[in-house]
């Protein structure tokens, strides 16, 4: 396993459609492996396969309760609206409002090719928007609801107010 370089923002690649895995060979088995470390590294939620360079339809979320990977995912029931804080690893430091649903039920493939179904609320029902989007070219900024703020400041950063 291996950590793999989160492409950014400007990156063309983020903004391409991918392609649906066909099988699950040991090369996808990798790279699943390698997004959950990843995923870690950076203290993420959650990570698509674009992020990381690869154009496959292949997701990894954990917001606490453990791994969720989803192969080929579709969003398949939606209700209900919440707008929050929504934030990318592929736009570091950075975040803004966005108005997701609330509840989402998602139909995948797990590694194994059988279909699973998950049901989402609240934060995870944000992750699968965020990160189906990203298998469509689509990021959270072209969502959001005014400007993007700044969550964290370079390491660099001086406070001369501080000296």
């Amino acid at each position: 396993m291996a950590l793999r370089t989160i492409r950014t923002e400007g990156d063309p690649v983020l903004r391409k459609v991918s392609k649906p895995v066909k099988e699950v060979t040991p090369k996808i088995v990798t790279l699943v492996d390698d997004m959950l470390d990843t995923m870690y590294e950076a203290m993420g939620v959650g990570l698509a396969a674009p992020q990381v360079g690869i154009l496959k339809r292949i997701v990894v979320i954990d917001i606490g309760d453990g791994p969720i990977v989803l192969i080929n995912p579709e969003i398949l029931e939606t209700s209900g609206e919440q707008t929050g804080d929504e934030g990318c690893l592929s736009v570091p430091g950075m975040a803004g409002q966005v108005t997701r649903p609330n509840y989402v039920k998602v139909k995948a493939m797990n590694e194994d090719m059988e279909e699973v179904i998950y049901e989402g609320t609240e934060l995870l029902a944000r992750a699968f928007c965020h990160e189906i989007d990203h298998l469509d070219g689509k990021m959270y900024t072209d969502l959001v609801e005014g400007e993007l703020h700044r969550t964290s400041y370079d390491e660099d950063e001086e406070f001369e107010d501080f000296e």
